[in-house]
């Protein structure tokens, strides 16, 4: 069986900015990920916002079969011609896993299409219980029925997105707050998960369930072998002799 080619995006600024930060993941976030998603016998690439083209060349994504996105702070840096082309490998199959503040991303405002994105948001360090409200659903298979993260970013609703096609997860934070904090859509051929941990100041992705949450999110969203649509003015499939004249 092919492995599956996983290109993990991340801004990597905060890890070269921030000496704490660079402590907690000195190999940036993305590397992170992808040693996770390596030891799970994926093929991880990694590429950040300041190679060219955001390290997101045709070659890349043409070689992608699912694209993890962590962003925060240089979301307007990101060239819309990369969007467009992230954009159109979504609609032709490619997955897409945005994770935590990538939820202001452009590539997902494009995938929402409606809705700003927009929440409540609190720099704490709370403890968060992450509950599975889908259990039948393959991103939660081998997981319990809740996750606790001893400190987390709280994100509060209300979270202005379009109703997801399927919700995964929902949070609660010691603040007394809730969120939608893992849900899908699909575009055409692509599946898209929005997963909401994974602040850079805490430790959430060294967390196994949050591993598996992720290695589960990248099977799911991978590409199916699936033709390619028809469109346009067509022959019929099966033959026919027409009732009359069209009036148009």
């Amino acid at each position: 069986m092919m492995k599956l080619k996983v290109t993990v995006w991340n801004e990597y600024l905060h890890e070269v900015e921030n000496e704490e930060i660079g402590k907690l993941f000195p190999k940036g976030i993305h590397g992170c990920i992808a040693e996770i998603l390596d030891k799970a016998g994926m093929q991880a690439h990694t590429a950040t916002l300041r190679e060219p083209e955001h390290g997101l060349t045709d070659e890349v994504l043409n070689e992608t079969d699912v694209l993890l996105w962590w962003g925060h702070i240089a979301h307007q840096e990101v060239d819309d011609k990369v969007v467009e082309k992230v954009y159109e490998r979504v609609l032709g199959g490619m997955g897409l896993i945005i994770l935590h503040s990538g939820h202001a991303s452009k590539i997902f405002g494009k995938i929402c299409g409606t809705g700003t994105g927009t929440l409540k948001w609190r720099e704490v360090g709370e403890k968060e219980i992450l509950w599975v409200v889908n259990p039948s659903h393959p991103i939660v298979d081998g997981l319990p029925e809740k996750i606790i993260i001893p400190q987390e970013e709280m994100y509060g609703e209300y979270f202005d997105i379009p109703a997801p096609d399927e919700l995964i997860f929902i949070s609660w934070f010691e603040g007394g707050e809730v969120f939608r904090s893992g849900l899908c859509y699909h575009r055409n051929k692509g599946k898209v998960f929005y997963f909401r941990p994974g602040h850079e100041t805490f430790g959430a992705f060294y967390m196994p369930e949050i591993q598996q949450v992720i290695i589960n999110a990248v099977k799911w969203a991978a590409p199916i072998n699936f033709p390619d649509f028809t469109h346009g003015n067509t022959d019929p499939v099966v033959e026919f002799t027409p009732s009359g004249d069209s009036l148009h």
